[in-house]
């Protein structure tokens, strides 16, 4: 199971992926950046490449994923206590069925990269929406890191939809909550992200491992 303390930069496995930082970008003839003019539609497109459309862009890269790795996927309607997608799980013999994982979903193109880890600043409340183990199933952070250009953050042919650049996770319900005081209400706090904990098909299942459960309450 990944370290995942926050006061310091978490310890890496030797066999994590360590993908560069723009590594995804020029593969399978992805372009490297986006149309020499801007296309009629995108004049028009209100909103396009702003932070809500980012931010769209974000959770959806992680609806793909948890669709492609056969997971049930619920959006929370009203995001009021910090999460944005529910991933349900039916389970396997031998195990707890219908497990389920919550997630609080994130999207930057100006990432902070310290060779095998990304520092986030995560705003208090959403610190505090994510930390300690007093809830009914685990959370985690997925950090989805776009591209600047939006015209690079899909690239579509006969053979492929390639979405720029990629995801990863990390659990806080190791680490203490923020003093619930005006400093938690408008401060930051900056959590370390593992580049070794790469979100794909496989690792998405492996959040569901009972190491995680057994870190909140039951």
């Amino acid at each position: 199971m990944a370290d995942s303390r926050t006061g310091g930069i978490p310890h890496q496995s030797s066999s994590g992926a360590h993908p560069a930082k723009h590594g995804l970008v020029g593969q399978y003839g992805v372009p490297l950046t986006g149309p020499e003019h801007t296309p009629e539609w995108a004049k028009s497109s209100m909103g396009f490449g702003d932070n809500g459309h980012r931010g769209a862009f974000g959770e959806e890269f992680i609806r793909m994923l948890a669709t492609a790795a056969n997971l049930d996927v619920t959006q929370k309607e009203r995001d009021r206590v910090g999460i944005d997608w529910q991933l349900g799980y039916t389970g396997r013999r031998g195990t707890r069925r219908f497990p389920a994982i919550e997630a609080q979903v994130k999207c930057t193109s100006s990432p902070d990269i310290h060779g095998d880890h990304i520092r986030y600043p995560l705003k208090a409340k959403n610190y505090n929406e994510l930390a300690g183990p007093d809830y009914e199933m685990p959370r985690f952070l997925f950090l989805v890191l776009a591209p600047t250009d939006p015209f690079t953050w899909s690239h579509a042919t006969e053979d492929r939809l390639h979405l720029s650049h990629a995801a990863y996770w990390l659990c806080l319900h190791d680490q203490e909550p923020l003093p619930q005081d005006d400093g938690a209400k408008t401060g930051t706090r900056t959590v370390y992200v593992p580049r070794s904990n790469l979100l794909t098909v496989d690792s998405l299942h492996e959040l569901f491992a009972e190491d995680y459960r057994d870190l909140v309450a039951s």
